[in-house]
């Protein structure tokens, strides 16, 4: 197993979540998480409650830095409206997290490594920042040569997920367009994502 992927699945068995909704997760063979005491599990405070929720979203974007993570809170803050759902609404409009949506690959981290080896285009430009930041209405398409990649034809023709409506795409093509930022409802996490309690944890410490 790759460094990636096992750091990938210690998350999963940390938050007891299978936390991408992948068949392979160690979650859907034990319940606890890693390490020799991983079966012991106290009630948290509220700041381990809050915490947990941010280390959860930060790990499922492909574990952002927290140097990042923090930067987007602090940008989504600024925004007018709802901290939260601009919070969620900015992480969906990485590039690596659209690509990832697209399905054009099977996990986040394999999006990252798709736009950073300058796969990917946005409006016919070659983009290979994974933290570009894509507008509603761009159009995102894979490079000709990209497009005949074994891992972007097995993930394309995977049926273990969904599109979802914020983003059209045609895989005949390799290619699609980010149609809206999402809310947080709008958003196809495999579990519970509590973004309010993201920002709770930043707006008190």
């Amino acid at each position: 197993m790759t460094k990636r992927a096992n750091s990938k699945y210690k998350n999963n068995r940390r938050f007891a979540e299978n936390l991408w909704g992948r068949p392979k997760s160690p979650v859907n063979r034990r319940e606890y998480g890693p390490g020799q005491h991983g079966q012991r599990r106290k009630k948290p405070s509220d700041y381990g409650v809050q915490l947990t929720a941010k280390q959860k979203l930060k790990a499922y974007y492909g574990n952002i830095t927290e140097r990042q993570f923090r930067n987007i809170y602090a940008e989504a803050q600024r925004m007018r409206g709802d901290t939260s759902e601009a919070l969620i609404g900015l992480l969906e409009r990485r590039l690596d997290a659209v690509v990832y949506r697209m399905k054009f690959v099977p996990t986040v981290f394999a999006a990252r490594q798709l736009v950073n080896h300058g796969h990917v285009k946005v409006n016919g430009k070659r983009v290979n920042i994974a933290s570009y930041r894509v507008k509603a209405g761009d159009a995102i398409e894979l490079k000709d040569k990209s497009k005949q990649l074994a891992v972007v034809l097995a993930a394309t023709q995977s049926g273990e997920r969904d599109v979802p409506d914020y983003i059209e795409v045609d895989h005949t093509k390799m290619s699609g367009k980010f149609v809206r930022v999402p809310k947080p409802s709008d958003v196809p996490y495999p579990v519970h994502m509590e973004p309010k309690l993201v920002t709770e944890y930043y707006s008190s410490h």
